[in-house]
Order: structure tokens, then C-alpha cells, then sequence
């Protein structure tokens, strides 16, 4: 995500996007989330998983069996609404060639959430069965919008019971592949944006400022 903020501040006018997976559980909490239960920090302390704040805004989101993309648009529209259906157009179309209907919730948002994959706002994609399937989350800076988002695909129940003293959501159909997902979605992007300039570079991680983790949340 420190990339994807590095993204955010040099890109330009260019467009990008990632999808990546992460290595090992880690919890990542929105830009202005300020309540840190206790029990996450000691299952952080405990190795269970690691703790991140991201760049943009949102409740809790546990990344682990899930794929996260992070979409950077300059001159996005911005109105909030109209951003987040524009910015979300290629995933529904991405999935309905797959035979996974999505469309967006319609739950409040709320102030003082924790999980992010506990409600489906405005920002968020539902498939056929109710279940929220992508939660999105988004920050400005400088007319440039960065869109992050996560797919949920095979989320870790007893974890999640543990992080959220609830059950997660349903595992993602079998009509959506576990792998080339991110290849797929990619290809439907750029071809419904064909119009946008498409910024294809090699990221050095040594030049990039990691977000701060673990305690430092």
C-alpha cells in the first residue's frame, strides 16, 4: 500500500492500477480510523497477523484469501458517489463475464465501524446471494483520486471470528477463478477506459516510504 501511496503523489496524469495478495494475515485500518481495539493489538503482538493503516479511508479490512486492487484516476469526478460508480463500473462488468452479478449496497455509512466487510455502503459491490464481494474505499490528493479496494474471495473463518467476533462472508462462487482473476479484471479495465493514458513502470521498493505497522498504527 506504500507503493500505491508513492503511486498516488508522482504518477502525473497518468492512469494505474495493481492487484496484489499479501503475504501472510494482515489487517489493514482505514486513513481516519482511530479506535484500535485491544484484541487486534495482541494478536498482532502475538504473530497472528500485521497491522497497517492505508492511505485511504474505510473501516477494517482483513486481507488474507482475497486479491486488492489499488486504481489511480486523475480528473475522477468528484462527487463521491458519481466517483465510486464510474471507478467501479469495469469490476461489475469483470465479474458479469464471469456469471457474478454485482451491484452496489445500500447501507449508511457509518462513523465508527470496524469492519469494513460488515455493511455495503454506496462504495461496495453485493453479488446474487447478498454477500458483500468488494469493499472500496478512496483518497484525494491533487484532483488525482486513488480507489482502493478488496476482493473477497476465500476469507479465513476462524480468523475472521477472532478479529471480528463474527462470521465472514460467504467463499466467492466457484464461476470466479482464484487465479488470473487479476488478469482478467485488468483486460476489462483497459478496455473500457481505452480513452485514459495507461502508466506502465517498475516500482523500487527501497525508494518507497513503507506505511507505518504493527504499533506505530
Amino acid at each position: 500500500m506504500a507503493i500505491d501511496n508513492h503511486l498516488l503523489q508522482t504518477i502525473g496524469d497518468g492512469a494505474a492500477v495493481r492487484f496484489y495478495h499479501w503475504d501472510g494475515p494482515w489487517l489493514s485500518l482505514g486513513r481516519h480510523q482511530r479506535t484500535i481495539p485491544p484484541h487486534w493489538k495482541a494478536l498482532a503482538e502475538a504473530g497472528e497477523l500485521s497491522l497497517v493503516r492505508r492511505p485511504s479511508g474505510g473501516d477494517a479490512v482483513l486481507h488474507h484469501g482475497g486479491l486488492t486492487y489499488a486504481l489511480i484516476w486523475p480528473e475522477a469526478p468528484r462527487q463521491r458517489q458519481q466517483a465510486y460508480q464510474d471507478a467501479c463500473g469495469w469490476l461489475i462488468e469483470g465479474f458479469a463475464a464471469l456469471g457474478c452479478v454485482l451491484q452496489f449496497g445500500d447501507s449508511p455509512a457509518v462513523a465508527d465501524g470496524d469492519n469494513c466487510f460488515a455493511r455495503a455502503t454506496a462504495a461496495d459491490l453485493i453479488d446474487g446471494q447478498g454477500a458483500k464481494r468488494i469493499g472500496s474505499a478512496q483518497r484525494w490528493q491533487r484532483g488525482r483520486l486513488l480507489q482502493h479496494g478488496e476482493i473477497l474471495l476465500d476469507p479465513p473463518a476462524e480468523l475472521w471470528r477472532r478479529v471480528f467476533g463474527e462470521e465472514p462472508p460467504p467463499a466467492a462462487g466457484p464461476e470466479v477463478p482464484r487465479e488470473g482473476l487479476d488478469q482478467h479484471l485488468i483486460q476489462t479495465l483497459i478496455r473500457q477506459w481505452d480513452q485514459l493514458e495507461w502508466r506502465h513502470e517498475a516500482i523500487d521498493r527501497d525508494t518507497v516510504t513503507p506505511l507505518n505497522p504493527g504499533s506505530d498504527v
